[in-house]
C-alpha cells in the first residue's frame, strides 16, 4: 500500500475533501502535518517544488487573507525563488493546501482529476 504525507489544515474543506478521497482510494496517510503549526522548511519546500514539476507560484494560497494583506501579488514577481521559499516556510497560511507527497510525486491543492491521475491505484 502506498503511503503519503499530507500537509493540511483540519478545518479546511479542501483538505477534508482530499483526505476523504485518499481514504476512499485506499491511499495510506502515514503522516498528517498541521500546516499552520508546522509549515515545511524552505529546504523541504524546495524538494516538494522540484518533485511537483510546478512553478513556485502554485504553492502560494493566493486567495488567503495573509497573501492579500502582505500584497504578495505585487511583491512576488521581484522576489528570488529562495526568498519565496523562505516566505512560504515562515507562514503556513501562505501555502496552498493540501500538499500531498509520497517522497517522489507531489500534488498541491485538491482536484479530483489530478488525484485520479497521480494517486489512484491502477
Amino acid at each position: 500500500m502506498m503511503g503519503v504525507k499530507i500537509f493540511c489544515y483540519d478545518k479546511c474543506g479542501t483538505c477534508r475533501s482530499a483526505v476523504k478521497w485518499l481514504k476512499e482510494h485506499h491511499v495510506d496517510i502515514t503522516e498528517n502535518v498541521p500546516l499552520f503549526e508546522t509549515p515545511p522548511s524552505a529546504k523541504e519546500l524546495a524538494k516538494l517544488l522540484r518533485d511537483s514539476g510546478l512553478e513556485i507560484k502554485k504553492f502560494f494560497n493566493t486567495s488567503g487573507e495573509v497573501y492579500k494583506e502582505m500584497n504578495l501579488k505585487d511583491k512576488l514577481p521581484s522576489m528570488s525563488q529562495e526568498q519565496m521559499l523562505e516566505l512560504l516556510a515562515s507562514n503556513g497560511r501562505l501555502i496552498k493546501r493540501p500538499i500531498v507527497t509520497d517522497g517522489h510525486k507531489v500534488t498541491v491543492g485538491f482536484k479530483e482529476a489530478v488525484y485520479d491521475e497521480v494517486w489512484a491505484k491502477g
